[in-house]
């Protein structure tokens, strides 16, 4: 039962996509910036989603 377990997770885990990544754009000073997740409050989606962390090539990882 445990091996059943553990295979089941570890086979949904070779089946996972990566993460898209976005322009963000600070709304005091408005410095862009690309990442995968938020870098605080006061940023604000500005492009997205990427497929690549250089936020050039639009997409969804597939």
């Amino acid at each position: 039962m445990k091996f059943a377990v553990l295979l089941m997770l570890v086979c949904g885990l070779a089946f996972a996509s990566g993460a898209p990544w976005y322009k963000w754009q600070n709304i005091y000073d408005q410095t862009i910036m690309c990442s995968q997740n938020s870098p605080g409050d006061t940023w604000q989606i500005y492009q997205g989603p990427f497929m690549e962390s250089n936020c050039r090539q639009p997409g969804n990882p597939q």
